[in-house]
């Protein structure tokens, strides 16, 4: 399993609690390859009856039919648990750490790496090939083109306190999630002074703070918003529904978003968990997020472009000071 880089074991301050589409496109997992790098996996698995425990932050229309095609070739049961659009990624990563000595968890399936990496310092995760990023998407601004152009459309995040989109912009909760990452670091990139003032000033806005990404783009392209912060997928699940909708390009601002696997740390672990997370990294399975627009692309960043580039352990360390600071500002 190949890994990100990892930095030093500490221990984190505490942080607070918080069906989809059919599985029929899933047909091409069957690839006989695919079934031939499972058996190989496999082999020293000898109980068909196997069963792994999966933590799954990505979406459950697009890891659900994923998870099954793995259970098929392998003959491994998967007990799969969601977390909730409103309190995505942070409700599991929550959960894993109050399960720290007595973990239920055998794999976590995330959908960005902030917290991923939270879990990592805190020993969540096996010592050694603990964790792995995978692909990528982003963070967008949408535009709904029926009230305004993408050329009219404020590029820059900082542009969104003026007066003019007073009402007018849609974001999820900034305490979770994507929209959570995004903000902690933009607070890096524009110090932190600049960085507050900002969020003061869109709050002071009135934006429309919505439960999830999804729900950004479903309320922009119904006309109740005009921009909307969310990610590439939902902007393009949107499209696919016929929204009228577009996207503003990447720039300086863009988070770009990686999927991750890892494994749970547990007195024994289980052999399948390993095999999971290959078959989540091979290039098949990465292929069916991408044609589904779960992911923009298998690299693991966009080559030539400018987009953030965080200092994760810096971000680390601020984590409960920034999340305070974004409950002071958006929860009054």
């Amino acid at each position: 399993m190949t890994t990100e880089h990892h930095h030093p074991r500490k221990t984190l301050p505490r942080d607070e609690f918080g069906r989809g589409e059919s599985c029929q496109w899933i047909v091409v997992a069957a690839v006989p390859v695919i079934v031939l790098l499972l058996a190989i996996a496999l082999k020293t698995i000898g109980d068909p009856t196997n069963r792994l425990v999966v933590y799954c932050a990505q979406d459950m229309t697009y890891a659900e039919p994923i998870l099954a095609a793995f259970e098929q070739a392998s003959g491994v049961k998967i007990a799969a648990v969601y977390d909730s659009e409103a309190v995505k990624t942070v409700g599991l990563a929550n959960r894993l750490l109050a399960e720290r000595k007595n973990p239920q968890c055998d794999v976590f399936w995330g959908n960005e790496e902030l917290r991923t990496r939270q879990l990592d310092a805190a020993g969540i995760f096996l010592e050694t090939n603990a964790w792995a990023a995978f692909g990528y998407r982003s963070r967008r601004i949408v535009v709904n083109t029926n009230k305004l152009s993408l050329q009219d459309a404020p590029r820059s995040l900082l542009d969104l306190t003026n007066s003019i989109w007073r009402d007018k912009v849609a974001l999820a909760y900034p305490q979770f999630g994507t929209t959570a990452t995004h903000f902690h670091a933009l607070r890096q990139y524009w110090g932190p002074e600049l960085w507050e003032a900002w969020c003061k000033a869109l709050a002071n806005n009135k934006p429309l703070i919505m439960e999830g990404n999804s729900s950004v783009v479903k309320v922009v392209a119904a006309g109740a918003a005009c921009i909307g912060l969310t990610d590439s997928d939902d902007i393009a699940v949107g499209q696919r529904e016929g929204f009228t909708i577009a996207a503003q390009p990447m720039n300086s601002e863009t988070l770009v978003i990686p999927n991750t696997v890892a494994l749970i740390r547990k007195p024994k672990p289980n052999e399948a968990a390993a095999a999971l997370a290959r078959y989540l990294q091979q290039p098949g399975t990465i292929e069916m997020l991408i044609k589904r627009n779960a992911l923009e692309s298998a690299q693991r960043s966009p080559t030539g472009l400018n987009t953030l580039q965080p200092d994760w352990d810096a971000l680390l360390r601020d984590l409960d000071a920034t999340g305070k600071q974004l409950s002071d500002v958006f929860l009054r």
